[in-house]
């Protein structure tokens, strides 16, 4: 008896999960947070925008770079510095345009992921240490100084302190900090290793990386928002496009209420049924409008107009499951409509696109393509059935299309 109340309880909350983390909620939510994110990359509108994959991508319309820092490798007692993740582009865009935006998102309970916390620190210290001991090597074998590095800007010719140290925020312990300290030498001499250009980013880095972290609780007085140039290093501001609080938020508009569900984006395997951050945006103000009881069809219809343009352009596209006949003797063989298995001798082949060699046959929904792949000729065969939203690719070869043709005949 005790069992079976324990397992009622667990059904009772993976449904009330299934029923607040809707398509429809995951949606609303992204877009309320774009909103802040909006704000703040309007405090610096010269600083690029970049999103860590996968989950921040789903927070903006206008990211100009993406990178990918996972949070495993901050987690405690698992840090790494991973040198087949370096993110070196975003250290040389940093250095070129004086810093940058990093949006990532992380789920309930938490301010930051660990990605930000501790893996994106990690990585701007090291990269710091490497450029110090580069630009130390070269000064010396110059005959000159290495304490301090004389580097050209903007205003002229300055001395800096070029700053080593390690910056975590104030909720890593120190005794975790000072972990974390022990293995820099290590992951340093990784970095030397790895045949990354470290002279080119020495040569654009005009000052230090450092993390900046912005979150929802964060005050910024807007009066006095210092330029990112006045700074005496450069920053990588990180922020966290999600509110922290550890409650559901139940929220009410004039037309729908739904409920908020941080951090989203993250795992969009498992809720945005094919749709694609760049497709959310294309059609964001359609699904938000939509409301809870449209949104999973929109979003259906969405998908299968972008696959179907996608195939008829020979784009790649997602697999599609076809249905199979219960009774029919191969569970291989697709379900079809009986009407396209009609004769088709009778039908007339027209041009639509003389580029893509997509020729429609007569008014059905029959396509045939050809396409060269490699030094051979294929050719596809495209069944569209727009009313089953159903597309099936079939590559066959030129024989066989061939024969295809005089047996209809």
């Amino acid at each position: 008896m005790e069992n079976e109340a324990k397992l009622s309880i667990y059904r009772a909350t993976r449904a009330i999960k299934r029923k607040d983390n809707t398509l429809y909620n995951a949606l609303r939510s992204i877009y309320e947070d774009s909103i802040f994110v909006g704000e703040i990359s309007q405090l610096w509108p010269q600083v690029p925008l970049v999103a860590n994959l996968r989950c921040g991508l789903w927070y903006s319309p206008n990211f100009q770079s993406t990178c990918y820092f996972k949070s495993t490798d901050g987690h405690t007692n698992n840090w790494s510095f991973n040198t087949s993740r370096l993110n070196f582009h975003i250290a040389l865009l940093a250095g070129q345009k004086g810093g940058c935006i990093i949006v990532d998102s992380t789920r309930r309970g938490k301010r930051f992921p660990d990605s930000m916390s501790k893996t994106i620190p990690i990585w701007t210290c090291v990269l710091n240490r490497s450029v110090f001991n580069y630009l130390n090597k070269s000064r010396n074998e110059s005959n000159d100084d290495g304490s301090l590095l004389e580097r050209d800007s903007d205003a002229g010719q300055n001395s800096v302190d070029w700053d080593c140290s390690l910056h975590l925020p104030l909720w890593v312990s120190g005794t975790e900090k000072a972990a974390i300290e022990d293995r820099l030498e290590g992951w340093t001499k990784d970095l030397n290793a790895s045949g990354a250009d470290i002279a080119a980013l020495a040569s654009c880095l005009k000052k230090p990386l450092r993390p900046l972290w912005i979150s929802q609780k964060t005050v910024i007085w807007i009066n006095e928002v210092p330029d990112h140039d006045s700074w005496d290093f450069t920053p990588i501001i990180l922020v966290s496009a999600s509110s922290s609080t550890g409650v559901t938020q139940h929220r009410t508009t004039s037309e729908f209420s739904w409920n908020y569900i941080p951090g989203a984006g993250d795992d969009e395997e498992s809720w945005a049924r094919g749709l694609s951050p760049n497709l959310f945006w294309n059609h964001a103000y359609d699904l938000i409008s939509s409301g809870p009881d449209l949104c999973n069809q929109k979003v259906a219809d969405i998908v299968e107009k972008d696959r179907v343009y996608r195939a008829q352009r020979g784009q790649n596209t997602p697999q599609i499951t076809a249905k199979t006949t219960i009774s029919g003797t191969s569970p291989n063989l697709p379900c079809l409509d009986p009407l396209l298995c009609s004769d088709i001798s009778n039908l007339n082949i027209s041009s639509s696109d003389g580029e893509c060699g997509i020729f429609w046959l007569g008014s059905t929904n029959v396509a045939l393509g050809s396409s060269q792949v490699g030094m051979m000729n294929w050719q596809f065969l495209a069944l569209v059935i727009h009313s089953h939203y159903f597309l099936l690719v079939t590559k066959i070869c030129c024989f066989s299309f061939f024969f295809f043709g005089y047996t209809c005949r």
